[in-house]
């Protein structure tokens, strides 16, 4: 029976074997190579190989070219040195690549800032210095791109007020390393960002411990009112490298984190929070500032950036000035705050048709979330007299995830039995 069902193999046309080849993983085309001799040779096919590559690799016509390979010595090339990373190459590279296409057009002096790859022995170096391993999508994604070098403004975002500034840099591995943390509060965490001005530094948890899951990604909040220093409390930012850089990346290339002065600013922009009265338009884009928050006590601090934009169509005699501003302000609790105002941070803007009048500021909460709202007061320069008012869309500001220290969380639980005791 396994005579003739060889022999079968043997003489069935190429086409509808190729066909069913193209559906299998390298694996399995593996796999199949060992079965027989025609296996063999079908499986050699370099249109099979080529879309492995095109898939797990991201090979194009162009590199193939380049490296004057066929299709198959391509993708063992490739597997031989990134094979331990092929749940994670498609997804980081691609990241990469989109990240880079769009700086290229934006701001293309960030690039010159991006580090080659790092060798695969000099991330087990590292590994051995900090005794911890390094996940897998972190070691992929820096074997694609070792991090950045150390400049402004640097490749994670940059906010900006008046009296305020922070740009995050992608910390190198040999830099990072030399920041891995083994204090109390903060154990087997790793810096994945830095900021000169600020000495702010997103981190990432190499182990399950202190109340951090592993892999978790964070900005460490000293608890200002604990006596004990290891009391850290985390805004969390990511669950995973991949999540965090990914979507990081997703919000840069489709422009919801704007560039400004050749910067990637951290706003973010809710496509509701839009409002147009006759010819002016109001959009509001807002930002977390975790440097200048604190959960204990509870102290959250937000920036928004504000863009008022007169319609090109608009007549010239529809041209105005803000006078005033008006802020109604509702807190997690439901507690509603009335502000007014002259102008707007200090300023009082012009319209004409097509103009475009932007500012930044900032407010601070004690609950983890709020809106505001409200509306700005116009006069017409024909008509002093002529006065309006201009709608000001709601937006939130809601505070990321965080995770209370386990130290001040334990104490707490010692406080709770210490008083039953003594009742």
């Amino acid at each position: 029976m396994a005579a003739s069902m060889a022999l079968n193999l043997d003489n069935l046309p190429s086409d509808p074997l190729l066909l069913i080849l193209s559906f299998l993983d390298f694996r399995d085309l593996v796999s199949c190579s060992l079965v027989s001799r025609r296996l063999n040779e079908l499986t050699g096919h370099n249109p099979l190989w080529k879309g492995l590559c095109q898939k797990h690799w991201l090979l194009t016509e162009a590199d193939k070219a380049q490296r004057g390979q066929s299709w198959k010595e391509l993708f063992r090339e490739f597997y031989a040195d990134l094979g331990h990373y092929i749940n994670h190459y498609t997804t980081l590279k691609k990241a990469w690549d989109d990240l880079k296409s769009y700086l290229g057009q934006k701001c293309p002096r960030m690039i010159a800032s991006l580090k080659e790859g790092a060798k695969e022995e000099e991330l087990d170096a590292i590994e051995a210095q900090i005794g911890c391993k390094l996940p897998n999508d972190y070691r992929c994604s820096y074997r694609i791109h070792n991090g950045q070098k150390l400049v402004v403004p640097g490749l994670m975002g940059s906010m900006a007020l008046s009296n305020h500034y922070r740009s995050e840099d992608l910390l190198d591995i040999e830099t990072a390393a030399g920041g891995f943390q083994q204090r109390k509060g903060m154990r087997q965490c790793l810096p994945l960002t830095f900021c000169f001005h600020t000495g702010l530094s997103q981190y990432m948890a190499l182990e399950s411990t202190e109340g951090r899951v592993r892999n978790e990604i964070f900005y460490h909040c000293p608890d200002q009112l604990a006596q004990d220093p290891s009391a850290i409390d985390m805004f969390i930012t990511g669950s995973s490298f991949t999540e965090w850089f990914t979507s990081y990346v997703q919000n840069v290339v489709t422009g919801e984190y704007p560039i400004i002065r050749d910067q990637i600013f951290r706003y973010v922009h809710d496509k509701k929070c839009v409002a147009t009265t006759g010819d002016i338009t109001v959009s509001v884009s807002t930002s977390f500032l975790p440097e200048l928050s604190s959960v204990h006590p509870p102290h959250f601090f937000f920036t928004y950036r504000i863009r008022i934009e007169m319609a090109r169509s608009a007549l010239p005699e529809s041209a105005c000035q803000l006078d005033s501003r008006y802020w109604k302000i509702t807190n997690a609790n439901g507690n509603v705050e009335e502000v007014r105002g002259p102008g707007v941070v200090g300023e009082f803007p012009v319209m004409t048709p097509g103009k475009v009048h932007e500012y930044a500021s900032c407010t601070t909460f004690s609950t983890t979330s709020e809106y505001m709202e409200g509306h700005y007061t116009f006069h017409r320069l024909k008509n002093k007299e002529e006065v309006f008012d201009i709608s000001i869309p709601r937006f939130h500001m809601v505070c990321p995830p965080f995770r209370e220290s386990i130290v001040r969380s334990v104490c707490n639980y010692d406080e709770l039995n210490t008083d039953k005791i003594l009742k």
